[in-house]
């Protein structure tokens, strides 16, 4: 039965309308494991050697027992937010003589052979082998140790199944969680209560008598149960259909109503955004890296090199425009074929996404003015950056989204979510970002830093000037490729 599964994945993986994208994004991914197995391996190797340099007087297994708690809270809440569970579209397997729990084992048994469960071997068994060669212990004893890091590894993994069903769709029931954590990372720095301290001393307990591994492999049986049995009680057609009832949103935006022709298409992204998860964590999250340029403006090191202020102005000022305009009109995928059927202008349609990017890079501008603290360049950089933005990355953002044929599931976690991203969206990061980088420090090198402005700014100002035609260029691109973006977001595969 796995085979038949591992074999009906493979067909909807190459029949997929995106399998381009997810071949594309598979190589990437593979190269980033790559990475991270030699950077992963390299530290385990090194790890023992190192600790002797560094803490002579120090037993290196011990030392690192006391740091694996710290590890594994580090290790849940990366998976949290980074890892992808894995899927299995059940609704063709219903009507099947199928066994509900060979499907979920299926889910769960594939979980356990995520690469984020293979990346902690690298440092445990080169680190496990110079112990057994160089520390006091036995052979039996380390073996056991080893184990035991495994087995605790796959903990975090079922843990994460559970924490990622229960808390992605309300992140508020989290806090709680993050509040304990907080308040015993606190109890630890002032050393009132050191709990790493005691979870490695058990760590130190178990090595010395290796068979109590035996606890942390009933630990992995019992969550594999505990997840198994969560699954099997929602393999239904009908699960999760009943929520729990709301007052219902009734928001229409009638401000919107003063732009004409472009009203109900920005009253229907306002809408869109307020009441959908992904969308609405574009939000938060221009928010949240408006605090980006904290890492790098205070450091003298980049003062040298001002053209990497722009990088920092166009992703500051952007990072809406960037995160919501690499999507249209995936957004719009469920009822894009309506609007395509309408007597509906295509020019007014993207007219209003422009008009909506604008505003987001004029407000995020505003709100990085407080940077001026760090100099004047910093703001006349950050506005330039913002008019460019304006000018020239919103026409290309709109240009690049006529080749997005992948739709958006708006429910979805926002996290480590690839729908709708194709080549698309990996190229067009070259003129969004690399080019004006470029355009600028080429200016500035060979004639000064206010001409490498006034460049950058009479490129906005330009695509501002010329912003009605090359909309009528882009909303012909997009009529051109109607039948095939329309056929895209038919498809279901991932």
């Amino acid at each position: 039965m796995f085979k038949r599964f591992l074999w009906l994945e493979w067909k909807s993986f190459f029949r997929s309308a995106s399998v381009g994208k997810s071949i594309g994004l598979k190589v990437l991914l593979i190269f980033l494991a790559l990475y991270f197995s030699v950077a992963f391996l390299a530290l385990g190797i090194g790890l023992y050697p190192l600790l002797q340099e560094y803490f002579p007087d120090q037993d290196p297994l011990q030392l690192v027992n006391r740091f694996v708690l710290l590890w594994l809270v580090f290790e849940l809440g990366f998976r949290f937010f980074i890892q992808t569970l894995p899927v299995l579209d059940i609704k063709p397997l219903l009507n099947l003589p199928i066994p509900r729990r060979k499907a979920v084992n299926f889910v769960l048994s594939k979980s356990m052979y995520s690469f984020f469960n293979f990346l902690p071997l690298f440092i445990i068994i080169p680190f496990g082998i110079f112990c057994i060669y160089k520390a006091d212990y036995g052979t039996w004893n380390l073996l056991g140790w080893m184990l035991a890091m495994i087995a605790i590894t796959q903990c975090v993994n079922f843990l994460n199944f559970i924490f990622k069903k229960r808390f992605t769709d309300d992140l508020k029931a989290l806090i709680p969680a993050i509040l304990t954590v907080v308040v015993l990372a606190a109890l630890e720095y002032f050393r009132v209560f050191e709990i790493s301290f005691w979870f490695g001393k058990m760590l130190d307990f178990l090595v010395l008598n290796p068979y109590l591994v035996i606890i942390p492999i009933v630990l992995v049986v019992v969550l594999f149960k505990w997840n198994q049995h969560n699954l099997e009680s929602k393999f239904y057609l009908d699960a999760g259909l009943k929520q729990k009832q709301k007052d219902a949103d009734t928001k229409d935006f009638g401000w919107t109503r003063k732009f004409g022709t472009l009203a109900p298409f920005l009253q229907q992204d306002l809408k869109l955004i307020w009441r959908n998860k992904r969308p609405k964590t574009t939000i938060y999250m221009s928010f949240i890296l408006l605090g980006y340029g904290m890492f790098f403006y205070p450091n003298d090191a980049y003062q040298q090199f001002e053209a990497f202020y722009v990088f920092i102005g166009i992703f500051m000022t952007g990072i809406f425009m960037i995160n919501f305009g690499q999507f249209v009109p995936s957004w719009d995928a469920s009822y894009y074929p309506l609007i395509m059927s309408q007597n509906i202008p295509m020019k007014d349609y993207l007219s209003s996404k422009a008009l909506l990017l604008s505003f987001s890079v004029i407000l995020l501008a505003i709100l990085t003015t407080p940077y001026i603290y760090f100099g004047w360049n910093i703001l006349l950089i950050n506005m330039v950056a913002a008019l460019y933005n304006i000018g020239v990355n919103v026409p290309i953002l709109l240009y690049s989204g006529s080749f997005n044929k992948k739709k958006i599931d708006l429910d979805k976690s926002p996290f480590m979510n690839y729908q709708g991203t194709g080549a698309a969206q990996w190229l067009v990061s070259i003129p969004l970002m690399v080019v004006p980088v470029l355009i600028f420090w080429l200016l500035e090198f060979f004639i000064s830093f206010e001409a490498a402005l006034i460049g950058l700014a009479s490129l906005g100002v330009l695509g501002l000037v010329l912003r009605a035609s090359l909309m009528e260029y882009i909303a012909g691109v997009y009529r051109k490729r109607k039948y095939a973006m329309i056929n895209g977001f038919k498809q279901t595969g991932e």
